[in-house]
């Protein structure tokens, strides 16, 4: 028989939710910590999130419920863009305005076409080492947990995709920028190295993620609205989910009967309309709901790469 004492520290009664809410992040927490409030907020027996943003950065962090923490790593894999303001003459240990200071330079006058042909250098296909504090783990173990311990870490260069570097503003001793990147990519660690190339140094002082693929227009929400909603009622907090399908926007669909739905959902690898052309597929059936990430081989048979269970 459970005392008094067990039954006062159960976990609450969680329910099956399935869906993406846009969350705008607030500085000063880590995502993972904004994660686990929002599914408190739905009371989701299942969630996961899209992409770390740092506790310092604000901005869209979608939040998966349920089934759509399936298609996470889809997400993962998407385009994103960010503003940043870059604080130029100051490098830090983290490489951001929470770090502790390392190194102090003068900042030389900011010649506008000169930077635009500094940063230039900066996009496309580059090389790019991440910041010793971060979430990279070596030997099982994340980076930062080994830069606490003063650990000497040697980081490789990882290459990654800069589309675009915008300047917003120039100031005496600060660059606002609007970057738009692929994943994998550390604002941070671009900081830190245009800084360098200008020869003075340079860390962020404030990030923002403005969106991410496919959500280039997204209607975010805080989790003061969310919390506001969940106490109105479950139906007002639900309704700001958004369906599994609108993170598959990038994926090319087709629909199956019932009989081959049945089938798929089972397991079994079917051949279908040989005009397809090879690729990966979202799959839905009758009802219209997405139920499959697959992929469309050669030889006509489709290889279920995901299998979501819906309704």
């Amino acid at each position: 028989m459970a005392t008094r004492r067990s039954r006062q520290y159960r976990n609450p009664p969680t329910r099956p939710v399935d869906g993406i809410v846009l969350l705008d992040k607030p500085a000063g927490i880590s995502s993972n910590k904004a994660l686990q409030q929002v599914r408190g907020l739905f009371a989701a027996d299942k969630a996961g999130h899209t992409g770390s943003l740092d506790p310092l950065a604000t901005g869209l962090l979608p939040i998966c419920l349920g089934e759509a923490c399936k298609v996470a790593g889809v997400l993962l894999a998407e385009r994103k863009a960010y503003e940043t303001l870059i604080r130029l003459g100051v490098d830090t240990d983290t490489d951001d305005a929470e770090g502790t200071v390392v190194a102090t330079r003068p900042v030389p006058a900011l010649d506008p076409a000169a930077l635009d042909a500094t940063l230039r250098e900066f996009t496309g296909r580059i090389a790019q080492v991440p910041p010793r504090y971060s979430a990279l783990k070596r030997d099982g173990e994340a980076l930062y947990a080994r830069a606490r311990r003063g650990e000497l870490i040697r980081i490789d260069a990882r290459d990654v995709d800069v589309f675009a570097i915008d300047v917003l503003a120039i100031g005496t001793d600060t660059l606002r920028l609007r970057i738009e990147c692929g994943s994998g990519t550390y604002i941070r660690s671009l900081a830190r190295d245009i800084g360098a190339r200008l020869g003075c140094g340079g860390h962020v002082e404030t990030l923002r993620r403005l969106w991410v693929e496919p959500f280039r227009n997204p209607a975010m929400f805080t989790l003061e609205a969310l919390a506001e909603l969940a106490a109105q009622s479950r139906e007002r907090i639900d309704a700001t989910l958004l369906p599994i399908e609108s993170g598959l926007a990038g994926y090319p669909r087709f629909s199956l009967d019932a009989e081959q739905a049945h089938r798929v959902r089972h397991g079994v690898r079917i051949r279908v309309d040989p005009a397809l052309a090879p690729g990966a597929y979202a799959v839905s059936g009758p009802d219209g709901l997405v139920f499959a990430l697959v992929e469309f081989a050669e030889d006509r048979l489709l290889r279920i790469q995901r299998l979501l269970h819906r309704g």
